[in-house]
């Protein structure tokens, strides 16, 4: 019976393992980078939008890339269609998506459902572009949008703004920030755990003065 028990508790710990393996696998810098933050957020979500700037200087202050994931709360009325917007910016060129998530959380509390349009309307005349009509006519976006909802819910993400400041060491694992006044510190924190780049000069010991 002792046996048999202690086989089903290898068996649930490397099942858990598995799983755990699985998820840190979406949560990775983009190749070529060390370190990077990751945040699942909604844009209609008022403490995404308190959240934003602060990511945006974290990321200008140590030269991070910044990942987003749409998150999409069900009771949002506007959020996924302007996650769907966001996605048709980015076809044109992603850092015109990347600015119009920015516009959105900047004008959050002006937006409804019954003016969304208008307001995107308003940041592609002032980016001397245009939103089609018809902007996601095969659906693509939106299952684009879904897909990274589905994704934050096999992550355990359960509210927004859920923020890692991630690394690309297997001995580093994600580090989910939990209070974002500690967002520089975590970044800190991480960075200090990070193994020497190949390649970077040995740090000098200093010597013992007799």
């Amino acid at each position: 019976m002792k046996s048999r028990w202690m086989v089903l508790v290898v068996a649930l710990i490397m099942t858990a393992s598995a799983a755990w393996a699985g998820d840190t696998k979406a949560l990775q810098p983009p190749m070529g980078s060390r370190m990077a933050l990751i945040v699942f957020e909604d844009l209609e979500c008022p403490a995404c939008a308190k959240a934003d700037p602060l990511l945006l200087q974290a990321a200008k202050n140590y030269g991070l890339p910044l990942v987003r994931h749409d998150f999409v709360i069900p009771n949002h009325a506007w959020s996924k269609e302007a996650h769907i917007m966001a996605r048709a910016f980015d076809k044109q060129s992603p850092q015109l998506g990347e600015e119009f998530r920015q516009y959105i959380f900047a004008n959050q509390t002006q937006i409804y459902k019954t003016n969304l349009r208008q307001w995107a309307d308003k940041f592609a005349a002032a980016h001397h572009t245009a939103l089609p009509a018809f902007y996601d006519p095969d659906g693509s976006l939106r299952t684009k949008v879904e897909a990274d909802t589905k994704l934050g819910l096999d992550l355990k993400v359960h509210q927004t703004p859920t923020i890692w400041v991630v690394t690309n060491s297997p001995q580093v694992p994600p580090t989910e920030l939990k209070d974002q006044s500690e967002l520089f510190q975590t970044i800190e924190k991480v960075k200090g755990e990070m193994p020497a780049a190949k390649g970077a000069p040995a740090a000098k010991k200093s010597a013992n003065k007799s």
